[in-house]
């Protein structure tokens, strides 16, 4: 959990610096580092969903791609 926290803060942070360095706004940078980060835990579910079905759809073909060392499938 120690990880997952201090990569949340990473991430806001890259958020935050990008949004304020492109804009010279602290508000864009802050609203960057909240809804950048909320968006793509939405996208990551819907990712994670698409992945599982491909998974299951071809298993002999998943097996080849993690031995080739191309695909990691948690």
């Amino acid at each position: 959990m120690t990880k997952t926290f201090s990569f949340a803060i990473l991430h806001f942070t890259v958020a935050f610096t990008v949004g304020y360095l492109l804009t010279g706004s602290a508000m864009v940078g802050g609203m960057l580092a909240v809804i950048e980060p909320a968006c793509n835990t939405v996208v990551f579910h819907f990712h994670e969903k698409a992945w599982k079905r491909f998974a299951e759809a071809d298993p002999q073909m998943n097996a080849g791609a993690v031995k080739a060392g191309w695909l990691h499938i948690h």
